[in-house]
């Protein structure tokens, strides 16, 4: 069915951004070039690339189908999240996440039809934190986002722990050896998005408290965050290669994950 292939496609385009974010970090954490970006970096150096244009073209249509997908799952439930509480806060996740990768997959068109990458990147984390906390109760809404966003983290945490993700996947169709490395790199993978989130959360507390949208930060800031620490750069790679692991994991749900379009 075409939702299912536009989801796989989707699933592996959001894979290869963050294996591209994570090389990058990697670099960065033990001196061999690179830098900390985020998603939208992530495509500015896809689109630095020999054949770049058409690579980005490929990654847009990746995350426009996985856009689709994440709607799907909010409108349709066809993973049977259900009408409670706690069903109902998972599809609004699903639904949120395709609005964020929307912006994502423009930015990779506007990037392929020639723009920079510097336009592409204009709507900062800062920007958004501004434009929230010049509302009214903007700063209290700022602070609620960063707590809901650092216990979006800890959710990470569970998540690997758990290993919750096993039960979305098509286990019997892979060898054992496929099944050990699957669940070591997701739980590797989802805990360090899970740190991720925890340092974004708390920037955007330190944002609420300070009434200083400035403060905020996104991934590029939470990593850079890492290696200004004791042992920085050490955080940096562990984080870094984490992120790597999830992009692996997202290739992994591309291939077996139960999708019910």
């Amino acid at each position: 069915m075409w939702v299912e292939r536009l989801a796989r496609l989707g699933y592996t385009a959001k894979g290869i951004v963050y294996a591209i974010i994570g090389v990058l970090a990697v670099q960065a954490a033990f001196g061999t070039g690179g830098k900390t970006t985020d998603q939208k970096g992530a495509l500015g150096a896809i689109a630095a690339q020999p054949f770049g244009k058409f690579l980005l073209a490929l990654i847009a249509l990746g995350l426009i189908g996985y856009v689709i997908w994440r709607f799907v799952e909010a409108v349709q439930d066809p993973e049977h999240k259900g009408h409670d509480a706690e069903g109902l806060a998972k599809r609004l996740g699903a639904a949120i996440s395709g609005i964020i990768y929307a912006s994502l997959a423009l930015s990779a068109i506007r990037l392929a039809m020639g723009s920079s990458a510097s336009s592409s990147n204009s709507n900062s984390t800062q920007d958004w934190t501004a434009r929230l906390m010049s509302q009214p109760f903007g700063q209290w809404l700022v602070g609620l986002g960063g707590a809901l966003v650092i216990g979006l983290g800890f959710y990470q945490f569970y998540k690997a722990y758990k290993a919750k993700f096993r039960k979305h996947l098509k286990l019997q169709e892979m060898s054992p050896t496929e099944e050990t490395w699957a669940t070591r790199l997701g739980r590797f993978g989802v805990a360090a998005r899970g740190v991720v989130f925890v340092i974004t959360g708390f920037f955007l507390l330190q944002a609420a408290r300070q009434s200083n949208p400035n403060q905020a930060r996104g991934l590029d800031g939470a990593l850079q965050s890492l290696a200004q620490q004791p042992y920085g750069p050490w955080l940096l790679g562990i984080v870094a290669l984490g992120l790597v692991a999830y992009g692996i994991h997202m290739g992994v749900q591309a291939r077996y994950r139960r999708i019910n379009a």
